[in-house]
């Protein structure tokens, strides 16, 4: 009987915890999907720099498209959805040919294919080089995995090509030092990285020697020079070539900008480097921006409806307010804190409410 009510224990949540960790959900939802309310096709965008996309593999089994918040809301609700987190210069496929007889909901009129989307196989619900699910079924504990900002797949961290994984630059809480994770298939692509100072590598407490993260660059400078940077660099690199590399905060501000490189870049289709809004980093900042924003807009609309009440009805709304704040008081008074609260505990303090209201009209 008692490790029943140990269970119950470790349910228990306050409410200032419950609302904390709806908003920290509410936040996290919001930094995936960048602001986006999924409330309209992002197709008419064109090729979006970065959006969150998903994968059906009810309509599309191959995974061989990709469809935007929007749509796999309302076209593919109840649909067997992969969650891709996002992809970058990527157009919405929803309805397309891929799609067979199936007609998206909310922008029907769309291209027989988007020739410049990129797919691999985490459209199928395969990640890393072991081409596993996640979550995968058959481990008993999830692990987190690393995206490479090159290819946008996800890696464990024990299949990154490294000698341990004490190598992935992390502080003394475990929290990760670098901004940025390339693979090592595609360091391979991006080798000329080896040549810049090592101010661009994030380096962790386990790594060469070093304590901590070297110092922060400066932010992304866009404008095209005619020096180039690797010319005059003459610092040694401490990275390995064709190893995974882990980059440091405003690393892709340190890239040269000379004619020759952004040609350089073309000619590999890496362009995306010296796009300030390719980065993860940035993507998220400009959805914390529009969630502030969002937030703001809310509060202001509800002060204007209530500023455009009479009198009468600003009181009873005032009288409602603290009316609720007194029941739940009570309630939190009486309740017993070692068992944890249940839908049926809520229902009645708003049916005490209720019959409190009747009382007084």
């Amino acid at each position: 009987m008692a490790e029943v009510f140990d269970d119950e224990t470790e349910q228990t949540i306050s409410i200032q915890e419950y609302l904390k960790e709806v908003e920290e959900q509410e936040l996290e939802a919001d930094l995936v999907l960048g602001g986006d309310e999924g409330k309209e096709c992002t197709y008419s965008k064109g090729y979006m720099k970065r959006q969150a996309i998903f994968s059906c593999l009810t309509c599309t089994p191959d995974g061989n498209a990709g469809v935007c918040t929007a749509c796999s809301l309302s076209c593919h609700d109840g649909h067997e959805i992969v969650e891709l987190w996002t992809k970058r210069n990527f157009r919405c496929d929803c309805g397309n040919s891929k799609f067979g007889d199936f007609i998206c909901k909310l922008f029907s009129n769309k291209d027989v294919e988007n020739a410049n989307n990129s797919y691999n196989h985490n459209f199928k619900g395969s990640y890393c080089i072991c081409n596993r699910p996640y979550p995968d079924p058959d481990v008993e504990e999830q692990v987190e995995m690393i995206q490479c900002c090159m290819c946008e797949d996800w890696f464990h961290e024990e299949h990154l090509g490294l000698s341990s994984i004490d190598e992935i630059p992390r502080d003394e809480e475990g929290e990760p030092l670098y901004e940025d994770f390339i693979c090592s298939v595609c360091s391979a692509i991006c080798s000329f990285l080896i040549q810049y100072p090592s101010s661009i590598w994030a380096v962790g407490r386990h790594s060469a020697g070093k304590d901590s993260l070297l110092s922060e660059l400066p932010e992304n400078n866009n404008t095209q020079t005619d020096s180039c940077v690797l010319e005059t660099s003459s610092s040694a690199s401490i990275i390995a070539e064709n190893k995974p590399m882990f980059l440091s905060k405003n690393w892709r501000g340190a890239l040269c900008r000379c004619e020759k490189c952004i040609n350089n870049y073309k000619l590999k289709n890496i362009s995306f480097l010296v796009d300030e809004e390719d980065s993860i980093a940035e993507y998220e900042k400009i959805a914390k921006q529009k969630r502030e924003e969002k937030l703001q807009e809310q509060e202001g609309a509800e002060l204007k409806l209530f500023n455009n009440l009479g009198h009468v009805e600003k009181i009873e709304i005032l009288n409602g307010i603290a009316d609720m704040k007194d029941e739940i008081r009570t309630f939190m008074e009486s309740f017993d804190s070692s068992k944890p609260i249940t839908s049926a505990d809520i229902h009645q303090v708003f049916e005490n409410l209720a019959k409190k209201r009747r009382r007084t009209e």
